[in-house]
């Protein structure tokens, strides 16, 4: 994960580097005004979050952008042009910038907003259904979010991200927990903004979906969770779709590929910490080597398997 802070109010080098940082042909157009802006970028790889802030009123046309970018207003108001179709956006609001790979125009009034960069492989990743029906480009039918619950639901996960992950020492820098992240941010995306992915169960997922497709993903992720891997993994391990192994589990364990796999990591980090030396290792390193980013979380889940703190089995 890098961390990258830009401040400047040269407009050549501005240009540049957001050309370069987005990866995209540009315009920008201030006037005659002077401005200044302020961005800083947390990159995980697979997805990126950015806090950009800015003084003055600047006319942008980009030309197309590979990833999937997902704004949020803070302080400042963003016309948004895609396709002809203008909206405008205040505070608090939350928009898809465009299609993929299309272009589109913003006018951006003073003020700060929050970016989100998505690789579209995640949402194809979280989206699939079996691998002679998984998804083609995923589009997005509208790009606002389906209602204002779904816009506040964004917000909070992308603070949680921010806050938790992205700025923890010890979560930052562990590929569970990255990996975690960017599926939780892409299924985010596709439940809070329309879109054409494919989702539904069919006879062959419900066929599918028995107890030896539950064996042999327990032996995957059990041989496997110390891996970023994803439910898409576990279904490809177990030669069945993505919906047959989640009917699988939830038929037969009442859970989810997903919470089960958090369970046998949750003890693999019992395991270390019975084994730790309380002089040199620390819960909260612990157990975002084993994907728990939120230490209150991590303890609290503890707790409720173990009977008593991660702390005081540290410290046994």
């Amino acid at each position: 994960m890098r961390f990258q802070r830009f401040e400047s109010s040269d407009p050549a080098a501005i240009h540049r580097f957001l050309a370069t940082t987005y990866d995209t042909d540009l315009r920008i157009n201030a006037g005659n005004d002077p401005y200044h802006l302020a961005h800083q970028r947390f990159d995980a790889g697979t997805f990126a979050v950015s806090a950009l802030d800015q003084t003055s009123r600047l006319d942008i046309e980009v030309d197309d952008l590979t990833a999937l970018i997902i704004c949020r207003a803070h302080s400042a108001l963003v016309d948004r042009t895609c396709d002809g179709v203008t909206h405008r956006f205040g505070p608090g609001d939350v928009f898809v910038t465009a299609q993929p790979d299309r272009p589109f125009n913003l006018r951006w009034q003073p003020g700060a907003v929050e970016v989100c960069v998505l690789d579209r492989a995640l949402l194809t990743q979280v989206a699939a259904a079996a691998p002679a029906r998984r998804p083609g480009q995923i589009r997005f039918t509208d790009l606002g979010a389906v209602n204002a619950l779904r816009a506040r639901q964004w917000r909070k996960i992308i603070s949680y991200v921010s806050d938790v992950v992205l700025t923890n020492p010890d979560a930052s820098t562990q590929s569970l927990v990255i990996g975690n992240a960017a599926r939780m941010l892409a299924a985010a995306a596709l439940a809070i903004f329309p879109n054409t992915a494919f989702t539904d169960e069919t006879i062959e997922d419900r066929r599918d979906a028995s107890t030896a497709t539950m064996r042999r993903a327990i032996t995957f992720m059990e041989e496997n969770a110390d891996r970023d891997i994803s439910v898409l993994n576990i279904a490809d391990a177990a030669a069945v779709s993505v919906r047959a192994v989640q009917l699988a589990f939830r038929r037969h364990l009442g859970t989810t590929p997903m919470a089960y796999l958090r369970r046998v990591r949750l003890d693999r980090a019992h395991r270390d910490l019975l084994r730790a030396d309380p002089s040199r290792d620390t819960v909260s390193a612990i157990a975002s080597r084993w994907g728990f980013a939120s230490h209150s979380r991590f303890t609290a889940r503890y707790h409720a398997s173990y009977g008593v703190p991660p702390r005081e089995t540290l410290n046994a």
